[in-house]
């Protein structure tokens, strides 16, 4: 994540992308023709050094595009729009995916393949904003001074983004618990893909309207919000019975639609345009982190002891985490 965001710093956000967007490509065809371990491990790499090229520099490129513009104060509704079409694709995707699966397991990896595939020639339209690189001596000392400026020197970005970042792991651990939560209520087998869809639908949505709720509710009140609700939610739906589960989980994905475009908008907030993609990069691998520390943990509690005992623990450490960062 790290080096890919001062990649996209140094060289471009638009060459950044582009191998991003190949190397995307190049896991799902592997995905397609592979029967072995080896494949699937080669794919799953390039899947995800793909994924860390773009994460951090289309954000980044966003932004400064509208900074170019005069029209970074538009940055939540862009991102949000951004965010809620994800959302609706992978609602969309999870129906068609599905469907297509049950003709051959290899049809939805063909089918990602050629939809990947059409991120590159998207990538090559891209125009980039000019005049937003400083010229330095770049390498590893650079990356170090980069890193001690954010972590150290800069206190309202720290903050910004640890609590970016523990609210992003525990929005991604609920998604992951979603299918045992499901099992946990008895949702019949038939009506999994069709409440995931639903879900997908409220958080694309609520990204939409972020910028509209964020301004109503002002800085403090989303920030409140969104570190208070999540972890409460968490904590409870692990321990509620039956169906009671799926009105948390709507209110959860709706908020979860709401804290990605105004939190990434907070920490663009507090950066300089020359090392954007870097933090915005790190933002993504310390969610990554605090989720690699939750998951198991929350896995290993709900398999020795119950489903609740996994989501109200792990909601406990991150209501503690989000409300001193806060």
């Amino acid at each position: 994540e790290i080096p890919s965001g001062y990649f996209a710093d140094v060289i471009g956000r638009k060459k950044t992308l582009v191998a991003g967007a190949f190397l995307g490509a190049l896991g799902f065809v592997i995905y397609s023709f592979s029967g072995s371990y080896a494949g699937f491990i080669v794919a799953e790499i390039s899947l995800g050094a793909g994924q860390s090229f773009i994460s951090g520099a289309d954000s980044a490129m966003l932004y400064d595009t509208l900074v170019s513009e005069r029209r970074e104060k538009e940055y939540t509704r862009f991102e949000g729009i951004n965010a809620s079409v994800g959302n609706f694709s992978e609602a969309f995707s999870g129906i068609v995916g599905g469907a297509i699966a049950l003709i051959s397991l290899r049809l939805p990896f063909y089918a990602q393949a050629v939809i990947a595939s059409t991120a590159i020639p998207a990538a090559l339209t891209l125009v980039e904003p000019k005049e937003i690189y400083e010229k330095r001596k770049t390498g590893l000392k650079d990356i170090l001074n980069i890193l001690n400026t954010i972590i150290i020197k800069e206190r309202s970005l720290r903050f910004n983004l640890l609590f970016s970042s523990i609210i992003g792991a525990a929005t991604l651990l609920m998604a992951w618990f979603a299918q045992p939560l499901f099992e946990k209520m008895l949702l019949p087998l038939a009506l999994y893909g069709t409440v995931w869809t639903g879900l997908n639908l409220v958080t694309g949505g609520s990204s939409i309207l972020a910028h509209r709720i964020e301004k109503r509710l002002g800085e403090s009140g989303t920030l409140k919000i969104i570190a208070i609700v999540i972890p409460v939610l968490m904590f409870f739906s692990g321990l509620v019975p039956g169906y009671a589960i799926i009105p948390l989980l709507i209110v959860f994905y709706l908020l979860r639609g709401i804290a990605t475009p105004v939190l990434k908008d907070y920490i663009n907030k507090n950066t300089g345009s020359e090392v954007r993609a870097t933090v915005m990069s790190l933002r993504d691998m310390v969610i990554r982190v605090f989720f690699s520390i939750f998951a198991p943990l929350a896995g290993w509690l709900s398999d020795n002891y119950s489903l609740g005992a996994g989501l109200a623990v792990s909601g406990s450490f991150i209501l503690l985490l989000s409300l001193i960062t806060l």
